[in-house]
């Protein structure tokens, strides 16, 4: 008896060390709510809408210590429609995230698979819609990124320590193609916090973008726009004192032989193509912590658009977009919100979708230039 007991004893040991070395952690994220929009071509729409603040998801990460400050680690991560039970991310089961790699609290992380790039990992912490208000508050068609419309697949992502409060990184997106250039990516972008001193920079720049099936961006689901070429830089600046944060940001996108939008379809004007499609974004944002469970957040963004074709030379479209957010927890994990977004178009007219508003986010684009989005909703997290 007393030599089982032993055995007993040594493998509960062995157990217990075993799960202290590794652990998987189960989490999610359900954010549900009620939309409505004053015109979508022409008409008011009243719809239940899923994943605005965050999106719904679910997922699995976890970690192994492999000794001497090195660590395993993973994470699998599932976006959905509450209403529909559908998958988002094009019908990907992990399409969020799926990547496994090295972390080292010396020399930082290596990570591999589908993930963020550098511009959602750094410059979005800077804005409302990449940091606290999520989907409606995007720039316009998230021309950059911000509100992490793609992901990239097939992608080596290097991620520092923190040193002194900077931190940098990179990701390099494979076209897993026989020419190498076509559908890759690559981006990188640093940060520096510094008490309530938030600073960040990135820059990103995607080839033929969705041109493949098995390239860094997925044709079908992830590309904001296609085209020959995508680049993005920009930074920010965010500052908390006390109860408050404030924050500005700039970014500018510029799409090479632009032809569509997942968000609109076809952009081209009835002139013929675009040889080029530049956004200049200029946001301001602020919000206040009245108590531990209440806050009030605004932003303000004036987009300036650059079309060029060689019918129509240069036009300049701009978009004006508010958004007003108020959130409340009832719990550690469960909080009501109601936001709003306004959208107005003005400048020159290109003679194409760009012309009316659309305030990311909405069903459809609306009949002029204006558009309003206001809602309601939960999000539980577990």
């Amino acid at each position: 008896m007393s030599k089982k007991l032993f055995v007993v004893s040594v493998l509960a040991v062995f157990a217990a060390t075993a799960h202290a070395q590794s652990s998987v952690t189960l989490y999610g994220v359900i954010d549900e709510g009620f939309d409505f929009t004053n015109d979508v071509a022409g008409n008011k729409v009243y719809e239940l809408q899923s994943g605005y603040v965050q999106g719904s998801r679910w997922g699995l990460k976890g970690t192994e210590d492999l000794g001497g400050g090195l660590k395993a680690l993973f994470q699998l991560e599932n976006g959905f429609d509450v209403n529909s039970g559908h998958l988002n991310q094009g019908g990907l089961m992990f399409g969020r995230q799926a990547y496994v790699g090295l972390s080292s609290a010396t020399y930082g992380s290596i990570t591999l698979g589908r993930q963020y790039d550098s511009v959602v990992d750094y410059l979005a912490q800077t804005t409302a819609n990449g940091s606290w208000a999520g989907y409606l508050f995007a720039h316009p068609y998230d021309n950059d990124n911000t509100d992490d419309s793609f992901r990239v697949n097939n992608t080596v992502k290097y991620t520092s320590p923190t040193f002194a409060g900077f931190q940098f990184g990179g990701t390099y997106g494979f076209s897993n193609g026989t020419n190498f250039a076509n559908n890759r990516q690559y981006s990188f972008g640093a940060s520096y916090t510094n008490g309530g001193l938030l600073v960040a920079a990135s820059y990103l720049q995607a080839n033929n973008p969705s041109a493949t099936a098995g390239g860094a961006i997925t044709n079908g689901g992830d590309e904001n726009f296609v085209g020959t070429r995508l680049r993005i830089f920009g930074a920010g600046v965010n500052y908390t004192f006390e109860n408050a944060t404030v924050g500005f940001a700039y970014s500018n996108t510029d799409v090479a032989n632009p032809v569509s939008s997942v968000y609109v379809g076809a952009i081209a004007p009835a002139g013929g193509a675009l040889s080029n499609l530049r956004f200049q974004n200029f946001e301001a944002n602020a919000k206040y912590q009245f108590t531990p469970s209440f806050y009030v957040g605004a932003m303000y963004v004036y987009t300036r658009a650059t079309l060029t074709s060689a019918t129509t030379g240069e036009l300049h479209p701009n978009y004006q977009t508010i958004g007003l957010m108020g959130d409340y927890n009832i719990s550690k994990r469960t909080d009501f919100y109601i936001q709003g977004a306004y959208q107005r178009v003005g400048g020159d007219t290109t003679g194409s979708v760009l012309d009316v508003a659309y305030v990311t986010g909405a069903d459809g684009v609306s009949s002029t230039g204006n558009q309003l989005v206001v809602r309601a909703a939960v999000r539980h997290q577990f």
